[in-house]
């Protein structure tokens, strides 16, 4: 039965299943992963975007809650061949839209060959195309969502692992994922999590040993307070980036960002060090690309299928940051070994 609509932009509207009814918006994207749907629903990087799964069966292993990465399903609308009778009620319960029995195989080659683009749904006994196609007029380009960082920040500093022995760390919440304050804790660290837009003084009062630019969704330029945090403290405190937070980094110090076709979105992207000349798989998920690192920061890492910057450091500055997800959750543990370099680069 017919009952949820799929407008896509250019204006074709693609028939499916209800799975969890209502109408939203967002850019559709994709993601290559075959496990760890509940991470990916609860990462805060897939705020204001459709998450189609380009996996068959999404939910054969339920749903636990201790298995999130935040406290919510961040995607605005969720799209698979097939959902669980699990997956559909956790939406449902959160009121995010989700519609299954499409053919996912021709979507995710549609974006593969034309970008990520403006998607607009309708699901539900009383949904029309109409409604799908007028979701769709309203949906915006990615870049335009300036305020996205306060959508998925902390409002109030939080303090994980106060009575730590190991290094103070001020996170930086951009829409950090919760492993990624797991991987600091589980090293002892003391991690202070500051809102995306906090102030020089907000660090200095914590006195931290290592500044962290947290992972998070949207266009690095829009993040202007973050931006201004790096500047100031560059050369001053050791500096670490994950995802949006390499661009935000890069950004600050002269380099440049860019949107990419269809970003990177799985947990099977190999990465390739150019000092080691050692290749390692890794759990991505972003839209955005440094374009040029600039003068101060220098290319470690690339990916191998693309070349796009995956890793960039400055040892004077004491700066290491990662496009990729080293935290994985889902994914590899090729690369976890980034949290004990960055914490002993605080140490030193």
């Amino acid at each position: 039965m017919t009952d949820a609509y799929v407008a896509i932009e250019g204006g074709r509207v693609v028939e499916a299943r209800s799975r969890a009814p209502g109408t939203t918006r967002g850019e559709l994207v994709f993601t290559t992963a075959y496990t760890g749907y509940e991470e990916s629903l609860t990462d805060p990087s897939y705020e204001e975007q459709i998450l189609t799964f380009s996996y068959p069966l999404i939910g054969n292993y339920g749903v636990r809650e201790e298995r999130f990465e935040s406290d919510r399903v961040h995607p605005r609308g969720v799209v698979a061949r097939e959902l669980t009778e699990d997956v559909a009620e956790w939406l449902e319960s959160e009121g995010v839209p989700a519609v299954d029995h499409l053919d996912t195989r021709e979507l995710v080659t549609g974006i593969r060959d034309e970008g990520a683009m403006k998607c607009g749904i309708a699901a539900g006994p009383d949904a029309t195309e109409e409604d799908a196609l007028a979701e769709l007029e309203q949906c915006k380009h990615m870049s335009d969502h300036t305020e996205i960082g306060a959508q998925v920040s902390v409002g109030e500093p939080e303090v994980f692992n106060e009575d730590g022995d190991g290094k103070t760390v001020a996170l930086i919440d951009c829409g950090a994922k919760g492993s990624i304050i797991d991987s600091l804790v589980e090293r002892d660290a003391v991690v202070h999590v500051l809102p995306y837009d906090a102030t020089e003084d907000d660090v200095a009062a914590i006195d931290p040993d290592l500044l962290f630019i947290s992972n998070g969704p949207g266009d690095p330029e829009n993040f202007e307070q973050t931006k201004d945090l790096v500047d100031s403290y560059a050369g001053e405190t050791p500096m670490a980036g994950i995802c949006l937070g390499q661009q935000v980094v890069a950004s600050a110090l002269g380099g440049s960002t860019e949107k990419m076709e269809f970003g990177h979105r799985g947990v099977n992207q190999p990465v390739r060090d150019l000092r080691t000349d050692q290749v390692v798989m890794t759990t991505q998920n972003h839209g955005y690309t440094v374009a040029e690192p600039g003068e101060k920061l220098e290319v470690t890492q690339i990916n191998v299928n693309d070349d796009t910057p995956e890793g960039l450091e400055n040892d004077e500055l004491e700066i290491i940051t990662r496009q990729y997800h080293p935290e994985a959750n889902p994914g590899p543990n090729d690369s976890k070994g980034f949290f004990d370099d960055v914490l002993a680069m605080a140490e030193d």
